[in-house]
């Protein structure tokens, strides 16, 4: 029954990894602009020696594990803040920065303006537009009131400041989650968002459910409590009188 061991002690960490990713989803439920993510299963039997296994054998050798984790893009609930620099993202699209680690993706528009007038996310990254030229760089704001149009245009005090640049993937780009509501790439694929638009004064939040996700943390507990339980079976019930009664045999 030591497969049966193994099956539990699989399914367990399959658990404690799902765990993780529901735990970092309800560490995010305030985090402005952040998707959720999903994980999903798939089942390994192990055979010996490709000989086929019988209904209970199956059963018995049939791994659970983690077989990976998809990004929710689904949009989150849109908030009026009423801060003119702040700004949500209707539609498909994101905002395009300059990191430390290179060119990321947010919808998080919670902007801010740096020491030198350049529009920075709330993390003091460098959020990119496009000038009148159409060349990508840095926005810096002069002052005055900041008025930003549904297709990304910055005006401040009436005159032409930037364009927000906003960009969006064709479907199945891998996108990846590096924190704080920042994605990652593939180089060369984001493209013009056509179908983005801009809303000043607002701010899209966290897509997560706090509620489904609190109920999706009880039924993890309790599946993984049945798990546990199942190992302590195969450990006890089965390998130990195994282990015992054994050598008596002659």
């Amino acid at each position: 029954m030591e497969s049966g061991i193994y099956a539990a002690c699989s399914a367990m960490m399959a658990r404690s990894q799902e765990l993780d990713i529901l735990a970092n989803n309800l560490a995010n439920v305030s985090t402005t602009g952040y998707k959720g993510e999903t994980q999903f299963y798939q089942a390994l039997t192990a055979a010996s020696g490709g000989q086929p296994l019988g209904a209970l054998n199956t059963d018995v050798n049939r791994f659970g594990v983690l077989g990976g984790q998809s990004l929710n893009l689904e949009a989150g609930p849109i908030k009026p803040t009423n801060n003119p620099l702040d700004v949500a993202l209707q539609g498909p699209g994101f905002l395009e920065v300059q990191t430390k680690a290179g060119i990321l993706y947010t919808r998080a528009g919670n902007l801010q303006e740096g020491a030198k007038g350049e529009l920075q996310t709330a993390l003091g990254d460098p959020v990119l537009g496009v000038d009148a030229k159409g060349k990508t760089g840095p926005i810096y704001m002069p002052s005055g009131p900041v008025a930003i149009a549904a297709d990304g245009t910055i005006s401040v005090g009436g005159a032409l400041v930037s364009t927000l640049k906003l960009v969006n993937f064709a479907p199945n780009t891998p996108l990846r989650p590096v924190g704080d509501a920042y994605f990652a790439a593939p180089a060369g694929s984001a493209k013009p968002a056509a179908g983005a638009s801009v809303l000043q004064g607002s701010l899209e939040s966290s897509n997560v459910n706090p509620v489904a996700a609190e109920t999706d943390l009880i039924a993890l507990q309790r599946n993984f409590d049945l798990v546990e339980h199942a190992l302590k079976i195969f450990n006890t019930d089965f390998d130990q009188p195994a282990a015992t009664q054994l050598p008596q045999v002659s």
